[in-house]
């Protein structure tokens, strides 16, 4: 990925996975087996939640059948615009400590079941989150100066036109799942 790519998203709870995976069967989408992802995250030192997301830059560490994988996010224009940078690593418990060597701190884990799906140069990944339920995310990368917001609202009436009930959230898994964890402690 070049330093000007970034990835846009939008996510959404969904009620009814299964009226979802018709929909996008029926527009030529063809889903993975599930995979499990099990997803530390960490936050810079000295960000805590409630403060600005934009700017801040955070680290995820990402397992999935036995492949390690780090990554950075730079949120840009909102929450879901980011900056990516990732690659594969050997050791999740090496790079666990080289993280929190590069001054960052463990926030939340996040565990979820993951399907994804291409459709034209969407990303499409239907998760069911450990405590929280199923949610339906589109991504796209983008160059240049497109402006996110912009990208968003293509994607959003996109997954509108599908005609299935979704709820769109304009936070990461991980402040859904800490807000989750909030409530239930």
């Amino acid at each position: 990925m070049t330093d000007s790519a970034r990835e846009i998203e939008v996510k959404y709870r969904v009620e009814d996975p299964e009226s979802l995976l018709h929909e996008l069967h029926a527009r030529g989408a063809t889903f993975s087996a599930p995979v499990r992802q099990d997803d530390q995250a960490y936050a810079a030192n000295g960000w805590k939640y409630g403060q600005s997301k934009l700017g801040a830059t955070f680290a995820r560490l990402r397992t999935e059948d036995g492949r390690h994988v780090f990554c950075v996010k730079k949120p840009l224009a909102n929450e879901l615009a980011c900056q990516e940078h990732e690659t594969e690593v050997l050791r999740r418990d090496e790079m666990h400590e080289a993280i929190l060597a590069m001054g960052f701190y463990p926030t939340v884990r996040i565990a979820k079941t993951r399907r994804t799906a291409r459709l034209g140069p969407m990303l499409l990944c239907l998760d069911e989150v450990d405590g929280l339920g199923a949610f339906f995310e589109i991504e796209t990368m983008i160059g240049g100066d497109r402006p996110a917001e912009q990208v968003q609202q293509e994607l959003d009436r996109f997954a509108r036109s599908l005609g299935v009930v979704l709820h769109r959230s304009t936070e990461t898994y991980d402040s859904l799942v800490r807000s989750a964890l909030a409530v239930g402690a």
